[in-house]
């Protein structure tokens, strides 16, 4: 998270119901949803791996890691825009795909906009968020990927692979 900066970009995603956000600086790029290999004996979040250009991906599932339900999308509901996908990130040199249900926008904040998050929201630990943004529908959740998926998890992670 760019700290200390007067303003930073987000990129927003849809996780169950809520809104969420990670520094754009982290991420590498969206793709649509592939097919992922699963992986023996992983955690039960690590979705499995799956090929990019020649490079091997996990795939995170953080609607297990969190316990949040993926959002209900009827048939009349699905046109061409992107629907899910995986927001492939960048963590400490290391690449990691996270599932996502919709991808929403790229959005400019300011860092005094974002609050301390409260104890508890939607089911995450606080230790995740790194803070929230009030909207007029409800609040961005600015996820810390650095806490979330701490160096020694990563390493374990990608040596699964």
């Amino acid at each position: 998270m760019a700290v200390g900066d007067a303003q930073f970009q987000l990129v927003t995603f849809q996780l169950g119901e809520e809104l969420y956000g990670v520094d754009i600086m982290d991420v590498k790029e969206i793709v649509k949803i592939q097919p992922v290999r699963p992986i023996p004996n992983a955690p039960y979040y690590v979705e499995g791996i799956f090929n990019l250009r020649s490079e091997i991906i996990p795939i995170i599932n953080l609607h297990k890691r969190f316990r949040i339900k993926k959002v209900e999308t009827a048939e009349d509901d699905i046109d061409d825009e992107f629907q899910g996908g995986f927001i492939i990130l960048s963590i400490d040199g290391l690449k990691i795909g996270i599932i996502i249900d919709r991808i929403a926008r790229v959005i400019p904040v300011k860092q005094d906009e974002v609050k301390p998050p409260p104890q508890v929201l939607s089911g995450i630990g606080t230790e995740y968020i790194h803070g929230v943004i009030r909207q007029e529908t409800g609040y961005l959740i600015i996820l810390d990927i650095r806490r979330l998926f701490k160096a020694e998890e990563l390493q374990k992670i990608i040596e699964i692979k």
